[in-house]
């Protein structure tokens, strides 16, 4: 009897960068802008409404959701470090089945000061097309082969000019350097952080990604196919497309939450850099403005590749998750950016997730990006990464579960039992401002409270999220809570030291030998 056929299957990972769940969120309940492809999406899958991430910084949060271990066992703790190629990612495990896998847009897992075309086969893709934040590369010589006429206006957007290979770019060793800075004399709105683009959206990155994506999904055959597609875009500098700026009811905006810490700052918050808040120094309104409509651009996108899974047939067996790294603050707090500073649009990110038999609605469980790779391992039906484990007592070897992510496929499905957490870690290290642990900071996250710690004297914050969710009341020195503070300071100490487990499989032999 011939063995019945199946369709191929096909699992899909949409990343965008420096979103947090609070604007999708906003841009509905304030009807600021319409994002129809993220409400189709909602609509059929699963919304998790407490997602965060255990690092609110792009390299080590993403090496956390492709390998589903904490930082201590992947190693990449903060940017300026390289994911350990050693260490097992869930695009190797889907490899290691017959799996296609590819990227593109934004990885992240490497410095990308380093090199403008870094080489990601060795984390377990076999197709990549990268470009990231610092937009030199191969989006920019594809304009300049393809649209000659906005080469300028896009080198324009460049703007980590420090990257050393500028100096000497191409096989043709060209200053592309100096090309760069003469294009930003040209348009010096491009040195701000945030602009319009002087070119349509077809040129643009966000659009260079998706064609890539798409092609690939195109071309698949019969084969399993694993795409990551990850957008840079909402990433300062906030720059939409002209076609999108409009699309934003910018009467509709709020205004940002009240810098707290203003009033009774911790030893952290009284750097010379937090003297004045950002809503007082920059346009809010303006930023705000853009970012909502690069998230219209982006809502574009997504309907874009929503249609390439109908048209390829892939629509029905496949596994789609949209999410971001980590949040941006947008002057929430009197603060832009992420970092150490671990409000809720800083470490909150979007979380959903729909696959064949999903039922749609919302959960509140709190999950972490970590869980991502396990529902992928599980999803797909591979074995979960392991280490051999030594029981001396026993003299036997058996093997470890590598991953402390937890699979989500129970809560979008319904079927099996949820492993649900009490609380959540997250930790930030050394950021770009300032490299000592100064700008170190831990938080536990829990269903009621954020207790948040900063090293080397920062000071603590503690809020009761029941009766303060926009975090504007610190408790950590009311006495009247003065229990609650120690017993949360005491799970995040544990917390702390247990995100080491299980151990770094980098160069292990044997857990337990000698």
């Amino acid at each position: 009897m011939p063995i019945p056929s199946r369709s191929p299957r096909t699992i899909v990972l949409v990343m965008v960068d420096q979103l947090a769940a609070k604007w999708l969120e906003v841009a509905r309940t304030h009807d600021v802008v319409d994002l129809p492809n993220f409400d189709a999406l909602q609509a059929e899958g699963v919304t998790f409404t407490r997602a965060f991430t255990p690092n609110p910084v792009c390299s080590p949060a993403r090496a956390s959701l492709a390998t589903g271990m904490p930082t201590p066992s992947h190693g990449l703790t903060e940017c300026g470090y390289r994911l350990d190629p050693s260490v097992p990612t869930f695009m190797h495990g889907l490899q290691s089945q017959g799996w296609r896998t590819g990227a593109f847009g934004k990885l992240h897992l490497v410095p990308q000061i380093e090199v403008l075309r870094p080489e990601y086969g060795e984390y377990g893709f076999d197709v990549t097309h990268i470009t990231e934040d610092s937009r030199a590369g191969e989006w920019t010589d594809w304009v300049r082969a393809t649209y000659p006429e906005y080469y300028d206006a896009v080198l324009a957007t460049v703007w980590m000019t420090m990257i050393e290979e500028l100096a000497e770019y191409g096989p043709e060793k060209e200053d592309l350097r100096s090309r760069i800075l003469d294009a930003q004399k040209r348009y010096p709105e491009c040195t701000e952080e945030a602009y319009v683009l002087p070119y349509p959206a077809e040129v643009s990155q966000t659009a260079w990604i998706t064609d890539r994506a798409m092609e690939y999904l195109e071309s698949g055959g019969e084969r399993d196919l694993f795409a990551q597609v990850s957008y840079v875009q909402p990433h300062n500098p906030f720059t939409p497309p002209p076609e999108y700026v409009d699309r934003v009811r910018v009467h509709n905006i709020p205004e940002p939450i009240h810098a707290e810490w203003l009033d009774a700052a911790i030893p952290y918050y009284r750097q010379d850099r937090y003297a004045i808040p950002s809503y007082e120094q920059r346009d809010w309104k303006r930023d705000r403005h853009l970012y909502f409509a690069d998230l219209a651009h982006l809502d574009h996108e997504l309907g874009r590749l929503r249609e390439t899974l109908v048209r390829t047939g892939r629509a029905d067996d496949a596994l789609v998750v949209f999410t971001s790294d980590h949040g941006e603050l947008l002057h929430d707090h009197g603060l832009l950016g992420k970092w150490e500073r671990h409000y809720d649009s800083c470490i909150r990110v979007p979380l959903i997730a729909s696959a064949p038999g999903a039922r749609p609605g919302e959960c509140d469980a709190l999950v972490e990006l970590t869980d991502i790779a396990t529902t992928v391992y599980d999803w797909a039906g591979v074995p979960h990464p392991s280490v051999p484990s030594r029981d001396n007592k026993t003299r036997t070897v058996a093997q470890a579960d590598l991953l402390t992510g937890r699979s989500l496929l129970p809560f979008v499905t319904g079927a099996g039992v949820a492993d649900q957490r009490d609380h959540l870690l997250v930790q930030s290290n050394n950021s770009h401002v300032e490299a000592t642990p100064r700008s170190w900071a831990r938080t536990v996250r829990t269903d009621c409270y954020r207790y948040s710690r900063h090293l080397a004297g920062g000071g603590e914050q503690l809020f009761d999220l029941r009766t303060d969710p926009y975090e504007q009341h610190n408790l950590a020195y009311d006495k009247v809570l003065e229990g609650t503070r120690t017993e949360l300071l005491e799970l995040l100490y544990e917390a702390s030291v247990t995100d080491a487990f299980p151990s770094s499989p980098r160069q292990l032999y044997q857990l337990g030998s000698w």
